[in-house]
């Protein structure tokens, strides 16, 4: 019975969100402590997964490693790091999207083979994972991991042959998905990013040294600037010539993530020319622009919908005010409450500020909804604090179909969106009214770059087959 609990309680943690990806986070540079400037730069990246960490360090001969579960400050101390001897540097931040939350699926993953040493930190998901798995193993090949980044590693070392460039320009012929991948050697650093541009990828520059990141921000926190995202289909090789670029596979379209924008990347980050914070703040003005409401006050649910409801009050005259005030210690947290206090889980991430909503009719905004649980509750507390109406407004569509390049969003009977018109998921939380930033309202805050995106986990136009199940339909990858 506690076990249940305690999964209850985990579940209301973890909240009506999509879980983030992972981050990656690489430096070249002779000169510096490259292995304490990788773990600024992965804390710069918590955000985007907080299961496991780890910083693999190369010195010209070979290659070190450390990682464990937990957040960053878990799995390093300043004995750990001053362990690292070398000038290259690869980091990585992980959520589980394919291979179990378990230490040996942490990365970077490093390997010998007749090339040497080589590792690997990957964001992503391949869509044709079991094919490769499949041929792979049946030509000899053994896996360690039940992760998609070894089969990646796997076939860079058959292509090992040839120079890195090459041998990773065939792995990218076979592999299919959305990726960004840091890959390290004894001497040098490689970032790759998919054909399409899912995941984001960004080089930056300190000095003479070059970095390459997963987003901005985590380059303005070591004191290095923003040079240029690495194109879609781009492998960027970094070593003691200097930077060299190649295109090895040409893009078919630019589809980068839109949900990066809405959700998951930091607002101080800018990623493929666009400020996140400037963007959040367009979605509010135009969700504000759609659906227009008489009410006293606009609070966000924090910190994700705070930026757009800060546009939406904006735009719409409604004042802002923070009434839902946010537990940031609550992911260290565990208590065992007890079986009548189911909703306790929320209430430790937000509490309401009563003086704040009593009487008032509020507008709440938000990033997304998927399975409608935890606005149900949000609703409820505010009520119960004696606000007058709650409208929710939601900064993006509703989100009907799962992603399958990394992002887990669950299986498409859990989005609620997917099986449940406005009005029912509206009865569903409970509030008077619901409003959805529309597809085309999201795509003009982008203005000319509307083509340029991946939408479908609204649209359910993906860019990139995904693989069907033998009966038919589209399934979740395993």
């Amino acid at each position: 019975m506690a076990e249940d609990f305690k999964n209850s309680l985990s579940e209301s943690l973890k909240g009506d969100k999509p879980r983030e990806e992972c981050g990656l986070f690489g430096i070249y540079d002779p000169g510096r402590d490259v292995a304490r400037l990788t773990y600024y730069g992965l804390y710069a990246l918590q955000h985007r997964g907080q299961e496991s960490a780890g910083i693999a360090v190369g010195d010209g001969k070979r290659i070190q490693l450390q990682k464990g579960m937990g957040l960053v400050y878990d799995v390093f101390d300043h004995e750990k790091l001053d362990g690292f001897q070398g000038h290259i540097a690869v980091g990585h931040v992980r959520y589980s999207t394919t291979g179990a939350s378990h230490p040996v699926n942490a990365q970077p993953l490093v390997f010998r083979y007749c090339g040497g040493m080589i590792g690997l930190a990957h964001n992503g998901n391949l869509t044709n994972i079991a094919e490769l798995r499949a041929r792979l193993s049946s030509t000899g090949a053994v896996f360690q991991t039940s992760t998609d980044s070894e089969v990646i590693v796997n076939l860079i070392a058959r292509y090992g042959q040839s120079n890195l460039i090459d041998a990773v320009t065939k792995c990218m012929v076979d592999i299919k998905g959305g990726y960004a991948l840091l890959i390290l050697t004894e001497k040098s650093l490689a970032g790759i990013r998919d054909p399409f541009g899912i995941r984001p990828l960004c080089l930056g520059r300190m000095g003479d040294a070059y970095l390459l990141a997963s987003e901005s921000c985590a380059l303005e926190v070591v004191g290095a600037e923003l040079v240029r995202d690495v194109e879609p289909g781009e492998i960027i090789i970094i070593d003691e010539n200097g930077m060299t670029s190649a295109k090895a596979l040409r893009e078919h379209r630019k589809a980068h993530c839109i949900f990066e924008y809405i959700y998951f990347a930091r607002p101080d980050s800018c990623l493929d020319g666009f400020n996140v914070n400037t963007v959040r703040r367009g979605l509010g003005r135009q969700l504000a622009r759609e659906y227009p409401v008489e009410a006293d006050l606009v609070i966000p649910v924090p910190d994700s919908g705070t930026t757009a409801a800060r546009g939406f009050a904006e735009e719409s005259g409604i004042p802002f005010e923070e009434g839902l005030m946010k537990n940031r210690y609550v992911g260290r947290t565990f208590i065992q409450p007890s079986q009548n206090m189911r909703d306790l889980g929320v209430r430790l991430k937000l509490n309401p500020v009563r003086n704040i909503l009593a009487g008032k009719r509020v507008v709440v905004v938000d990033d997304s909804i998927v399975r409608g649980t935890t606005s149900g509750k949000i609703v409820n507390m505010l009520r119960e604090c004696g606000a007058k109406e709650v409208h929710f407004c939601i900064s993006s569509p509703p989100v009907k179909k799962p992603c399958y390049y990394g992002i887990d969003t669950s299986n498409e009977e859990e989005l609620i969106a997917s099986y449940k018109n406005l009005d029912e998921i509206r009865s569903h939380i409970g509030a008077d009214g619901l409003s959805y930033l529309s597809l085309e309202g999201l795509l003009n805050v982008f203005g000319g770059e509307r083509v340029n995106f991946c939408t479908a986990c609204f649209s359910g136009d993906y860019p990139v087959e995904v693989p069907r199940h033998p009966e038919g339909g589209k399934y979740i990858l395993e």
